[in-house]
C-alpha cells in the first residue's frame, strides 16, 4: 500500500476517533454503578491495622520517620540490585501496608511477575488498604476484561491509566499511526516514573517495571536494573508526586475509557477477580514466602541498608510536552543534568540507551575541556545484549564524538555477562519439594517473551521487531536496564531518566539523590562490575594498521559521520576490544593497551540477520530521528 494512502487512512482514522472519543456522563455513570454493585462492599479484614503483616523493612523506614525533625532528616536507604530481593522487598511492604499503597510505572505485563503484584495488591484492598494503581497506557495492561475485572475487584482498589490513546485501554496498530498522525507531542509523551509507595512512609523507585524480565523470571531475555528503597521524610515528597499525577487530567479512571466502559455495560455479570494461574507456581511460592521472613529479608535487604540524612526524590510534572519552556516541569531532568554538570573528578554513568540530548553533550563537552578533565565511564549496552537495536544503531553513529570530543571509557554489556548470570543463576530454577529444576518455557507464546520495551516513540514498536538480534552464542541472555549516575564518589542518583533525548524532552523521570558516599560506592562498584572484561567489551580506537589507509579511513568515516543522511561507511573510528588471555585489565588510554586486547568486530557475537542490517540503516538515516527514539 503506497505510504500516501497509509498516512490518507491515518488521518481519516484518527478524525474518527477524535469524534467520538468522549463518553456521556450517562455512560460514566452506568459503568460507575456496576462496578459499585459487583464490587465486594465489605472489607475482609475489621482491625485498626487492617490485618497487615509486620514487615522489618516497614518497621525501619518507620523509625527513620519518627526520628526526622526538619532540621536533621533521618532516611533508610537500600540499594536493590539483585532482582529477588527487589521483588521480595515489594512484597514485604504490600503484606505490611496499614493504610495506603500508590504504585506508578511504565510497562505492567501480565506474566507472573505482573500477576502476582496485582493479585497481592488486590488482596490488601480487600483488607481495607485504600490501594492506587497509575500505569502508563501504552505500555500496560491493554486487556479489558482483564481491567473490567479489575475496576470492579474491590471499592478500595483505583485504577488509573495515564496518558490514553483516543480515550482507550487497548491500542490497535491504526490507531498507534493515527495517533501520531494527528496528535504526535501528547502521544509521544509517557509516564516512565516508577514508584511504589506504602503508608507514605517508604518507597521504592528505580528502573523497574512489572514483568518476569525485570526480575530475571524470563528463561530467555532479562534485565541487569536497579533499585532503592527509601523510608523516611522523602516519602512525603513522593507521595506529593504521586498526587500530582494521579489527578492530572492525562490521569483516566477505568469507567472513562471507551473500550473499558463498553466492556462493563455489555457484560454487567461478568465474573469478578480471580486467582491468578501462574506458570511456574514454585517460584511464585518461594518469593511469597521469602516476603514474610524476617531473616531473609534482614539479609538481603538491611543486611546493606544505610541510614543517612540527605535523600532527595525528585519528579518532572505530568504533561511535561504542555510545559516545554517551563523549567520546573523538567525538574527531574534539570538536576540530573546540574549534578553531572559539577563534576571535578568522575562521572560513572550506566544507561541502556548511549544516545546524548543536546543539553548532555555540551555538559560532556565543557567537562572534556576543563583542566584537568574528570574520568568519565559509561556502562551501556551492545548490540548483543539490547533489546533497542534502532536507538543502537544511533549511539554507534557517534562513538567517535563519545570518545575524542567527552573522553568517555565505553563498556558495553556483553550478553552473556558471567557475573550478572552467576548473581542471577538462582532465578532460573523452580523449587520443587527438597529438589529443584531448571524451568521450562517451550509451551508458553514465543511472542509474549518479548512483549514490551522502553524505547516507544515513533520509530518504537510492539511485540517480535523489538526482540533482541539473534547471536551466534546460546544461551540466556542479559540486557541492561539500570539508570544510575555516580558523581565524584561523593553522591548517586538511582531513578528512571535514561539521559536521553527521549527522557530529556518527551517522558517525565524520577529518581532519588542520594548524597552519602557509602551509597554512591556501593552504587559505583556496581556499575563497575558491569564493566569488568568477564562482563563487558571495550570501545576503543582502531589500532592504526597501513598509515596512510588509515588517515583516509578516518577521514572518510568523519565526513560519513556527519552527514545526516547516507552514512553507510562501514569502516568506523573505534571497535570493540576483549582482554587477552592472562593480561591485566587496563583503561584504553594506557599505552600498554593494544598489547593487552584484541579487536573482535564493531558487533561482536551478533549473528547475520535483518537486525544487523537495520542496524546499518538506522546508522545512515535515523540520527535525525534520536530525539523521539
Amino acid at each position: 500500500m503506497p505510504l500516501r494512502r497509509i498516512a490518507l487512512l491515518a488521518l481519516l482514522a484518527a478524525t474518527a476517533l477524535l469524534d467520538g472519543c468522549a463518553l456521556s456522563r450517562a455512560q460514566i455513570r452506568r459503568a460507575d454503578a456496576i462496578v459499585a454493585a459487583s464490587a465486594p462492599a465489605v472489607p475482609g479484614c475489621t482491625r485498626a491495622d487492617h490485618c497487615a503483616q509486620p514487615s522489618p523493612l516497614l518497621q525501619a523506614s518507620a523509625q527513620a520517620m519518627a526520628q526526622s525533625t526538619p532540621e536533621h532528616p533521618q532516611h533508610l536507604v537500600a540499594l536493590l540490585g539483585q532482582s529477588e530481593p527487589a521483588l521480595v522487598a515489594r512484597l514485604s511492604l504490600i503484606r505490611a501496608a496499614r493504610r495506603s499503597i500508590d504504585v506508578q510505572t511504565y510497562i505492567w505485563d501480565q506474566d507472573d511477575t505482573g500477576q502476582l503484584m496485582l493479585d497481592e495488591l488486590v488482596q490488601a484492598a480487600r483488607r481495607g488498604v485504600q490501594v492506587r494503581i497509575l500505569a502508563d497506557q501504552l505500555s500496560a495492561f491493554g486487556d479489558v476484561p482483564m481491567l473490567a475485572r479489575l475496576a470492579r475487584a474491590s471499592p478500595n482498589l483505583q485504577v488509573r491509566l495515564y496518558n490514553p490513546t483516543f480515550q482507550e485501554a487497548h491500542t490497535s496498530p491504526l490507531e498507534w499511526a493515527a495517533g501520531i498522525a494527528c496528535c504526535f507531542f501528547r502521544f509521544n509523551q509517557r509516564m516512565h516514573n516508577k514508584l511504589l509507595l506504602v503508608d507514605d512512609t517508604v518507597g521504592i523507585t528505580g528502573g523497574r517495571n512489572y514483568q518476569d524480565r525485570y526480575f530475571d523470571w524470563d528463561d530467555d531475555f532479562d534485565y541487569v536494573d536497579r533499585d532503592v528503597l527509601v523510608g523516611g521524610p522523602a516519602a512525603r515528597t513522593m507521595a506529593a508526586s504521586f498526587a500530582l499525577f494521579w489527578n492530572h487530567e492525562r490521569a483516566v479512571p477505568l469507567t472513562h475509557l471507551r473500550d473499558v466502559n463498553r466492556y462493563l455495560i455489555a457484560h454487567p455479570g461478568a465474573p469478578g477477580w480471580q486467582a491468578p494461574r501462574y506458570e511456574h507456581p514454585q517460584r511464585v511460592y518461594r518469593v511469597q514466602q521469602e516476603a514474610v521472613d524476617a531473616a531473609w529479608l534482614q539479609m538481603h535487604v538491611l543486611g546493606h541498608s544505610l541510614r543517612t540524612r540527605e535523600v532527595e526524590y525528585f519528579s518532572d510534572l505530568p504533561g511535561k510536552t504542555d510545559q516545554p519552556l517551563k523549567r520546573h516541569a523538567r525538574e527531574f531532568t534539570a538536576h540530573v543534568m546540574r549534578m553531572v554538570a559539577a563534576a571535578r573528578h568522575e562521572v560513572v554513568l550506566q544507561t541502556p540507551y548511549l544516545v546524548m540530548s543536546r543539553r548532555a553533550r555540551r555538559i560532556f563537552d565543557r567537562l572534556h575541556r576543563s583542566s584537568p578533565p574528570p574520568r568519565i565511564v559509561v556502562s551501556t549496552n551492545s548490540l548483543a545484549s539490547t533489546d533497542a537495536f534502532v536507538v543502537y544503531g544511533v549511539s554507534y553513529k557517534h562513538r567517535k564524538r563519545y570518545l575524542k570530543d567527552y573522553g568517555f571509557e565505553i563498556y558495553e554489556l556483553k550478553p552473556h555477562a558471567a557475573d550478572v548470570a552467576a548473581e542471577n543463576a538462582s532465578a532460573a530454577l523452580e523449587w520443587v519439594g527438597d529438589g529443584r529444576h531448571a524451568s521450562g518455557d517451550a509451551a508458553r507464546d514465543p511472542a509474549r517473551r518479548f512483549v514490551d520495551t522502553e524505547s516507544h516513540g515513533l520509530l518504537g514498536s510492539h511485540g517480535s521487531s523489538q526482540r533482541p538480534a539473534p547471536l551466534v552464542s546460546e544461551g540466556r541472555r542479559f540486557g541492561l536496564h539500570a539508570k544510575s549516575i555516580v558523581v565524584d564518589d561523593r553522591f548517586a542518583m538511582v531513578g528512571s531518566h535514561n539521559f536521553d533525548p527521549r527522557s530529556d524532552h518527551y517522558n517525565t523521570e524520577a529518581g532519588v539523590i542520594v548524597y552519602d558516599q557509602r551509597f554512591a560506592e556501593q552504587v559505583r562498584a556496581a556499575i563497575l562490575r558491569d564493566t569488568e572484561p568477564q562482563n563487558a567489551w571495550v570501545i576503543a580506537p582502531r589500532r592504526p594498521v597501513v598509515p596512510v589507509l588509515t588517515t583516509l579511513n578516518q577521514v572518510i568515516g568523519d565526513v560519513s559521520e556527519k552527514l545526516p543522511l547516507f552514512d553507510f561507511w562501514p569502516y568506523r573510528y573505534a571497535t570493540s576490544y576483549q582482554l587477552k588471555p592472562g593480561c591485566t585489565p587496563m583503561r584504553p588510554s594506557d599505552p600498554d593497551f593494544y598489547s593487552c586486547y584484541e579487536p573482535v568486530g564493531d558487533f561482536p557475537d551478533v549473528a547475520l540477520s535483518p537486525k544487523l542490517i537495520y542496524t546499518r540503516l538506522i546508522t545512515a538515516f535515523g540520527s535525525s530521528a534520536s530525539g523521539i527514539l
